[in-house]
């Protein structure tokens, strides 16, 4: 996968806006599920035109050139594996993943920052093991004191996270856009008729 690409989808969500095209590596799973692997469609065709991807489902629209007429892919799997990541970058993104997208002193879920739990002027270190998703007052009432003096509680204990932890975080909070085509690929954490 192009690293341009990456790049382009992190500052440029834009253009994912109309017709994206789900990503699945070669085991027809997503490369991820937050952010969900998403191309926008000229970077599908471009990939189907280079022979790198199969298109498993497709867009009713289609695009055209002076000599052909393709219908724009919607689901495209990569014809060659792509181990994972076994390592959990530390990123503020991952972070509130982690605590899925809440204070971890109030259960809030919004105006969210962060918190070292040992305050970096008593020695705490910025680690998965000592930084929390906090809402901006708590991280204001507990500023640099440690919990007891704060007489704060936090909600989890923090911990470096797993990859498929991540993973399975990352099915509990869908996106906006779902296409219909995707549904098959997807596991949310959907209740399933018996």
């Amino acid at each position: 996968m192009d690293g341009d690409f990456r790049q382009a989808f992190l500052h440029e969500p834009s253009v994912l806006r109309r017709f994206p095209a789900l990503v699945l590596n070669a085991d027809y799973r997503p490369l991820s599920y937050l952010p969900l692997s998403l191309w926008p469609w000229q970077e599908a065709i471009k990939a189907v035109w280079l022979e790198r991807v199969d298109i498993v489902a497709e867009y009713d629209a289609t695009v055209r050139s002076q000599r052909m007429e393709l219908r724009i892919p919607s689901v495209v799997v990569l014809k060659d594996y792509v181990k994972p990541r076994k390592r959990v970058a530390f990123t503020r993104f991952n972070l509130f993943l982690r605590d899925g997208f809440a204070c971890q002193y109030c259960g809030a879920k919004h105006d969210l920052t962060f918190d070292h739990v040992l305050p970096r002027a008593l020695g705490g270190v910025t680690s998965w093991e000592n930084v929390v998703a906090a809402c901006a007052p708590c991280n204001l009432r507990k500023g640099a004191k440690t919990l007891r003096q704060a007489g704060m509680a936090l909600r989890r204990r923090p911990v470096r996270p797993g990859a498929q932890q991540l993973i399975d975080m990352g099915r509990r909070f869908p996106p906006n856009h779902l296409h219909e085509s995707w549904a098959d690929f997807l596991y949310w954490d959907v209740e399933l008729e018996a």
